[in-house]
């Protein structure tokens, strides 16, 4: 069956959907000026699905289903997308995964077979197993020897506790040095399926063509056929409750890293278009807040910043700053002064403009290509229970009242508050900053 989900205008940006048989999803946009095509193929399954037995066996998969196909291996996976000029990657994330390549429109086939070769097919070899096993562990390491990506997960662990959604996605040490090869395959059975599969396509593309090299592709493969539904949109979770403490990493380092925040609001809240301009104004650029009062008046940080993440059943806000150690303090104080202050008095008239504006800019300029125009299509069908146009967002955006950002500043700000603080403190009590 297939439905437009948008018309758009003079046949650019129109978006179709068709469900193939054992529920696979084909979403498209057409971009008819531009001479490139991206393809996701995006599966529903994330890190905070995996259970103990199986921690990091989703970023784990990422890695070996370039590894080998009955009909490819690794080096004919990668030299058919990148002989013809193309890109091929893959990333993981807390609810999803995504396999991609960007090529030429005339190539489109190319990159649906291979990607839906890899995605179908892979035969998880023991031998392949064991050398990623080692490249895995290499990835940790160089991620470990950034503090500023660990204060982040530090941070995500503090806020969620040890729950799914909180561990790394990449896993840890020794649940990778643990991990079987039939633990990871008895994972790719049971979550690599047609229903909670989407492919996403964006560029010079027709839906009929693209729906029938996808066809072709994956009956080819054996993974289409009966009468399976898709998997319905991730809309709700467990959820987590808000949490207050602080997480310490001694480490001898010239700047410290800190993150200090706490839940907010999921991804399908009607509010979160007036938290999307909060954030804007406390932390989303160089004329927020938070970025002048720490370092334009102040210079006690080169990065400070204020971010938000949403998922199906909670979120994030948080603020981020690298300072010297000595400076820590002050930095905190300012911090914790600037969230009362607004939620005592909101945000100014020219801060909701100028917020305003970050986000509708932020969000036209980010669609400028293929790979984020496929990313928006399949990530709204895979995560999502509307595929909202980009003028109903910019209409949402505008319709952002003072009141309604009070009000979602009112109630995420005032939730108790989480940190995480890496640098060379040993001893040290940051819990003051929480009260």
């Amino acid at each position: 069956m297939t439905t437009t989900l948008h018309p758009g205008k003079d046949g650019a940006g129109v978006v179709r959907r068709t469900v193939l048989p054992g529920g696979l999803r084909v979403v498209t946009e057409s971009m008819p000026t531009v001479r490139s095509v991206a393809v996701g193929m995006w599966v529903g399954i994330g890190s905070r699905d995996e259970a103990p037995e199986h921690m990091g066996a989703s970023h784990f998969l990422e890695h070996l289903l370039f590894k080998g196909t009955p009909t490819r291996d690794a080096l004919e996976i990668s030299a058919a997308v990148e002989g013809i000029g193309g890109e091929i990657n893959a990333f993981t994330a807390k609810e999803y995964t995504c396999y991609y390549a960007r090529v030429l429109d005339e190539d489109l086939r190319v990159a649906i077979d291979v990607l839906a070769d890899v995605v179908t097919s892979s035969v998880i070899d023991p031998d392949d197993v064991e050398a990623e096993r080692g490249v895995i562990l290499e990835e940790i390491a160089m991620h470990d020897d950034d503090p500023s990506d660990v204060v982040h997960e530090q941070f995500s662990a503090e806020l969620y506790g040890d729950t799914p959604i909180g561990r790394p996605i990449l896993g840890t040490v020794e649940s990778i040095t643990a991990i079987t090869r039939d633990r990871i395959a008895e994972y790719y059975r049971r979550y690599y399926l047609p229903t909670h599969t989407v492919v996403s396509v964006a560029g010079n593309v027709t839906h009929e063509q693209v729906v029938a090299m996808v066809t072709e592709a994956y009956e080819r493969a054996g993974a289409l056929g009966g009468d399976a539904a898709p998997l319905p949109p991730r809309l709700s979770g467990p959820g987590v409750p808000a949490r207050s403490g602080a997480r310490v990493l001694h480490r001898p380092t010239e700047q410290a890293n800190l993150v200090l925040g706490t839940t907010a609001l999921t991804r399908t809240d009607e509010r979160r278009f007036a938290l999307g301009v909060l954030n804007a104004a406390l932390g989303g650029g160089m004329s927020s807040r938070l970025f002048q009062e720490i370092r334009e008046k102040r210079g006690l940080a080169y990065s400070a910043y204020s971010f938000t993440s949403a998922h199906a059943d909670t979120g994030q806000f948080g603020i981020y700053v690298g300072c010297l150690p000595s400076k820590i303090d002050d930095v905190l104080k300012i911090c914790r002064e600037e969230l009362l202050r607004v939620v005592a008095d909101g945000i100014t008239e020219e801060e909701i403009v100028r917020g305003k504006g970050q986000m509708r800019g932020g969000l036209v300029l980010g669609l400028e290509d293929t790979g984020s125009r496929m990313s928006r299509i399949g990530k709204g069908e895979l995560v999502f229970d509307e595929l909202l146009s980009v003028d109903d967002i910019l209409a949402r955006i505008d319709a952002v009242t003072p009141e309604e950002i009070s009000e979602v500043a009112r109630d995420v700000l005032r939730r108790p508050m989480s940190l995480a603080v890496i640098g060379p403190y040993e001893d040290r009590d940051f819990t003051t900053f929480l009260a």
